[in-house]
């Protein structure tokens, strides 16, 4: 008699697209630390000291390729983390490089209109220097965090038995941290803020509470 055998399909998970992403990372933030050696010795230290936020406040630094640099790693580290995050409750798949290029590009789209619109909007209320030191303090702390999540990036994806309470505690790290450093941003500009206090609130409302709302919105409901 003879054995009935049965083949299955075997699924293998690609992820050579990942590495390849966390090697560029790497490579960004060795460009980074070579090319601008002082500034990022300054920028390293953030964490500890804000002298970076009092030398490099000029608004021009902004848009200066050391920030652009370290923005693209915020953003690339930034989208594993919300894919791996919708991965973990069953949303999409970890591997899948066709969502995080959506990914990707949504959290892309999303930071840069928002800085568009507050552009324009401190253009019209005439609160331009304010929005723009107040922007220079948040993409410097939110840079810092994109890089400081791309290791713990790289072990949430390549380990396949992460308990809840790992994520969770990801999680509320992130939120402290970004609760902390807004915090920190008020408590610098105070004296300019209270000037503009009418123009601040505003801001706050329609740029810095109004955006997260509605994503969030729009994502439970559909």
């Amino acid at each position: 008699m003879t054995a009935a055998i049965s083949f299955h399909e075997r699924i293998i998970e690609n992820k050579d697209w990942a590495t390849i992403l966390f090697v560029v990372c790497f490579v960004l933030i060795a460009v980074a630390k070579s090319v601008f050696e002082g500034r990022f010795t300054d920028f390293s230290k953030l964490i500890i000291s804000d002298k970076y936020i009092k030398i490099y406040k000029d608004s021009s630094n902004l848009m200066s390729w050391f920030t652009i640099t370290l923005f693209m790693v915020q953003v690339l580290s930034i989208a594993f983390f919300i894919q791996f995050v919708l991965s973990y409750f069953g949303y999409v798949s970890k591997t899948d490089w066709a969502v995080y290029v959506q990914i990707f590009t949504f959290t892309g789209v999303f930071i840069l209109s928002k800085f568009l619109i507050e552009k324009i909007i401190s253009v019209s209320f005439n609160i331009e220097e304010f929005t723009e030191q107040f922007n220079l303090q948040k993409v410097s702390y939110r840079t810092y965090l994109g890089i400081l999540l791309l290791p713990v990036n790289i072990f949430l994806f390549y380990n396949n038995s992460v308990s809840k309470t790992v994520i969770f505690s990801v999680i509320a790290i992130i939120l402290i941290i970004n609760v902390l450093t807004y915090l920190n941003s008020l408590r610098i500009y105070q004296n300019l803020i209270m000037s503009k206090l009418f123009y601040f609130i505003l801001y706050l409302c329609a740029l810095e509470i109004a955006p997260y709302y509605f994503m969030y919105y729009w994502f439970t409901k559909s």
